[in-house]
């Protein structure tokens, strides 16, 4: 019932649509004529009367207006139950698909193919008398003469309009005189009717069926072949047909039938439009959610995009940062060694002036032998504070050289973060269809990254304890320098030791971080040696 009062509400929508001359939604009762008792059809052919004349003209088309009364009602059950009403592409391939098996035509896809193009670039559904005018010009059915197009849309209207699932000529046999009698057989969802002749204009009579019918094949018997029979809760019927194969098509359309009684299903054709339409649905419901995920994770993937924008500017920043950090760690780091540099420059000169006073206090030398035993404890003295002061140099040599390594792992690790800084930069000019990998990579060189700057940080660690080590020695130099001025100072004033130590001829001299030395240790052994030979002849001579 449903589905019929929604048919019939398309058919009163054209009707009304014909009659609202002036557009206001209203139509006068006096244009209206309602009765209780109607024909389907016969209502449909008045709605049709009512609005055909005001919609398309007929004078140009290939079919009468019988036939496009037959396409208006095939379009009222194919079109969308949505006003005002249209029908879309695929309802539209579906009914001139059966046109054309129905004529024995060859359907051209291609033809189609531009015709939907021209219907998507207008982007509007066809209506009912475009469906008409599509139909009686002939358009997809060229080659066709007016009677076999004519004959094709009667077809498919007994199909789908009048539910018609098969009819032909078939023998039926008599109940009363027993005679074979050729009928034209309709057979419908609940009812198999049978005529005269195919014009249907005398009806001799009806089998209607049930869950409870049943047919059957039968053997060949009175001279009669192909036979079977349709058994009925009241009466049954046994009916003749030309061949095997028409007799097992009537015995399975039948079949069908009884069993869409059983299973309380509607006729195939309608089944199969209420399928297309929820499929049509599910795929219009499925690409809403397509498009609303896409829609979500287009925004998901701009959120990750900002964020990817906003860590790349934290990086550069803290780069950066590193990077001035760094260039104040150099500066600070060419501000020490100046420093030291002048430091030592200044010592290099003092210990000028020290050599040249030993230099002019050797020649008295020889005059302070009696006080040879005090100044050798003196001198026992100085070696030891000598050797202290040799000790520290070489510290401070180790300490050099291990902030020169340190200074090249540091070096080498700042190579690492700015490639690792280089990568991230190309990972971030890819294609969005690579971002989420790239955002895996971005966290693990991220990760790498962060361990190379707790690496440069224990570097830094270890630098400052290098310096503060380096600090250490230099402490340990200068007050090694610093004692051994005073040792010198003492010598100076017992003027006796500074002969000992007056360098003879001097070959290559040898370098220290300060400069070149005041003498080398062969000269200081020979000097020993020869202050040791003058003590002796002393001592022999006293």
């Amino acid at each position: 019932m449903g589905l019929l009062r929604d048919e019939l509400l398309k058919s009163i929508w054209h009707a009304f649509t014909a009659l609202d001359v002036d557009q206001s939604g209203k139509v006068s009762k006096s244009q209206l004529k309602v009765r209780d008792n109607f024909d389907i059809l016969e209502f449909n052919n008045v709605c049709w009367t009512l609005c055909f004349k005001k919609n398309i003209n007929m004078s140009h088309l290939l079919i009468s207006n019988d036939d496009a009364f037959k396409v208006w009602c095939i379009f009222n059950f194919l079109s969308e139950d949505r006003y005002p009403l249209v029908i879309i592409t695929e309802e539209i391939e579906y009914f001139l698909r059966k046109l054309m098996e129905a004529m024995g035509g060859i359907w051209n896809q291609e033809r189609f193919d531009d015709y939907k193009l021209m219907l998507n670039r207008k982007q509007q559904c066809p209506s009912a008398w475009e469906l008409i005018e599509l139909v009686g010009m002939g358009h997809f059915s060229k080659g066709m003469n007016r009677q076999t197009l004519s004959m094709g849309i009667s077809e498919v209207f007994q199909e789908l309009i009048l539910d018609v699932l098969r009819q032909g000529y078939m023998m039926k046999k008599g109940h009363k005189r027993k005679n074979w009698t050729e009928r034209w057989f309709v057979l419908g969802p609940n009812s198999m009717s049978y005529y005269v002749s195919e014009d249907l204009t005398d009806k001799k009579g009806e089998i209607l069926l049930d869950r409870n019918c049943c047919v059957e094949s039968l053997p060949d018997k009175e001279g009669k072949k192909c036979l079977f029979i349709v058994k009925c809760s009241d009466k049954s019927f046994e009916i003749s047909t030309s061949d095997k194969k028409r007799k097992q098509e009537w015995i399975q359309a039948i079949q069908t039938c009884i069993q869409l009684l059983r299973l309380g299903l509607p006729s195939p054709h309608r089944e199969a439009r209420l399928r297309r339409r929820e499929l049509r649905q599910k795929q219009q419901a499925e690409q809403g959610e397509l498009e609303e995920r896409m829609r979500l994770l287009q925004i998901a993937n701009e959120n990750k995009h900002r964020q990817l924008e906003s860590m790349t500017k934290k990086l550069e920043e803290a780069v950066a940062t590193a990077t001035l950090e760094e260039q104040r760690r150099k500066q600070t780091q060419t501000d020490l060694q100046d420093r030291y540099r002048m430091d030592l420059e200044r010592e290099k000169m003092v210990r000028q002036q020290m050599e040249e006073q030993v230099a002019q206090k050797s020649s008295e030398l020889e005059q302070y032998l009696q006080r040879v035993r005090e100044l050798e404890d003196m001198y026992h003295r100085l070696e030891d504070a000598l050797e202290d002061e040799r000790q520290a140099r070489q510290d401070e040599e180790t300490m050099r050289k291990l902030q020169t390594r340190l200074l090249e792992e540091e070096s080498a690790k700042r190579a690492e973060l700015e490639q690792i800084h280089l990568q991230q930069q190309r990972a971030i000019s890819q294609t969005q269809a690579e971002k989420q990998e790239l955002e895996s990579d971005r966290l693990a060189k991220e990760m790498a990254l962060q361990a190379a700057m707790l690496q440069l940080e224990s570097l830094e660690r270890e630098r400052h304890g290098a310096l503060e080590q380096y600090e250490e020695v230099r402490m340990k130099l200068e007050q090694a320098a610093n004692k051994t001025k005073s040792w010198k100072d003492k010598v100076a004033k017992h003027e006796g030791l500074v002969r000992l130590i007056q360098p003879g001829d001097k070959g290559p001299q040898r370098m220290t971080n300060w400069g070149p030395a005041a003498f080398t240790d062969t000269e200081l052994d020979l000097r020993k040696k020869s202050w040791q030979e003058r003590k002796n002849h002393n001592q022999s001579s006293q």
